[in-house]
């Protein structure tokens, strides 16, 4: 039996996957696997037990991420399972910030009392023309999953897109646009654009992504939409933009205290994976990958372990969390010279300092071998499997 611990209210659809073999609950204690979206677990004092956290949402800012690796606990996000609510959110703020309907809804609400409102709205309406969308070009920065959205989307309304991402992964290059152009760097994007939508992670080399020294290189009357990561945005430097004009304005679903009341501002409350949908589509897929990897082993989008997936074909399996160092699996592996076990399948991959060795064995592995190998220097996590 496995033990999950509940963080926040995870939707029911996700909690369904999990079978008999699994025991989830708010109040548990020892737990296998944590299920998290946004509770804070910075301070969390870790059970010795604790092998997963699986964050259902993309960003993991509330999980520290050193501590885990440090203790071979593998963390998972769930990226892509709310591209499509976010997507929708930031055509929703592209659509308010190109139209300027946000003022004019606020102006209507000050007219209760008025019995000419039909007919000032005709003289009002001006002030909150606006512009169409067709035509313009948009930057995307950062082609993963929602920013691959939001771009290809962007061109059925008929705009110019210009996308920037040097990490573009090969199945996210397959699904962009043909018709999209991209930027070589951040300078080619921000000359052309009209409005910049931020798709980023927010890490220490993507904080301030937007400061005094980007906006100096972009157009005048940009509009810039922040859905990814507050972070991304150096207020202070924003905040002198939009007092001189050189941005128009600025949407967020990550409102501060600094620029929310800014007339320049439309603010968003963090609503981006607030749906039904997205956070059921995010369960369902935490579920899963927490599942597979107390099961077999496998691990799938986890941030800070090699990603190692393989189907589980013989009675046995041995999985190694180890520094990334040379030597190490011939050790891992001598450790079973003496047995009658023999590895079928090895599997090594690493990731930064962290390697993961997954063995497939035909017998089962002796208390010896398992032993010699916690004892190696440099290994960090044993664990065994049984189909």
């Amino acid at each position: 039996m496995y033990t999950i611990k509940l963080y926040n209210n995870i939707a029911q659809k996700g909690l369904d996957q999990f079978t008999e073999a699994f025991e989830v609950g708010e109040h548990l204690g020892d737990e296998d696997a944590i299920v998290v979206r946004s509770a804070n677990l910075h301070d969390l004092e870790y059970g010795k037990n604790l092998k997963a956290i699986a964050r259902a949402g993309a960003g993991v800012n509330n999980i520290d991420l050193p501590a885990c690796s440090e203790r071979g606990i593998v963390v998972f996000n769930t990226p892509g399972a709310n591209a499509n609510a976010v997507k929708e959110l930031v055509f929703a703020g592209l659509l308010l910030a190109s139209r300027d309907i946000y003022h004019g809804i606020e102006w209507c609400k000050t007219q209760t009392d008025n019995p000419n409102l039909g007919k000032d709205v005709e003289k009002q309406k001006k002030k909150y023309a606006g512009n169409e969308l067709t035509g313009k070009t948009l930057g995307v920065i950062g082609l993963g999953a929602i920013g691959i959205e939001v771009a290809n989307l962007a061109m059925r309304f008929g705009m110019n897109v210009k996308g920037y991402d040097p990490y573009i992964s090969v199945d996210n290059a397959w699904k962009m646009s043909k018709w999209i152009e991209h930027a070589k760097d951040l300078k080619e994007l921000y000359k052309d654009a009209d409005f910049v939508t931020l798709h980023l992670p927010l890490m220490d080399s993507t904080k301030n992504t937007i400061d005094r020294e980007a906006i100096s290189q972009m157009k005048d009357g940009v509009k810039i939409l922040n859905f990814a990561r507050g972070g991304l945005v150096n207020d202070d430097d924003l905040l002198e933009a939009l007092d001189s004009g050189k941005v128009a304005l600025y949407v967020t679903d990550f409102p501060s205290a600094k620029l929310a009341a800014h007339d320049k501002v439309i603010p968003i409350p963090h609503l981006g994976a607030s749906t039904e949908e997205s956070e059921e589509n995010c369960a369902v897929k935490a579920a899963q990958e927490v599942m597979d990897y107390l099961q077999y082993g496998n691990i799938t989008n986890s941030v800070n372990m090699p990603n190692v997936s393989a189907s589980m074909s013989t009675p046995y399996r041995v999985a190694v969390f180890h520094v990334n160092k040379p030597k190490m699996i011939s050790r891992i592996t001598d450790a079973f010279a003496q047995e009658d076990a023999n590895i079928e399948n090895l599997i090594n991959k690493s990731r930064d300092q962290i390697a993961y060795t997954m063995l497939d064995l035909d017998a089962q592995p002796s208390t010896d071998a398992l032993d010699k190998i916690r004892g190696l220097d440099g290994v960090i996590r044993v664990e065994v499997y049984e189909a």
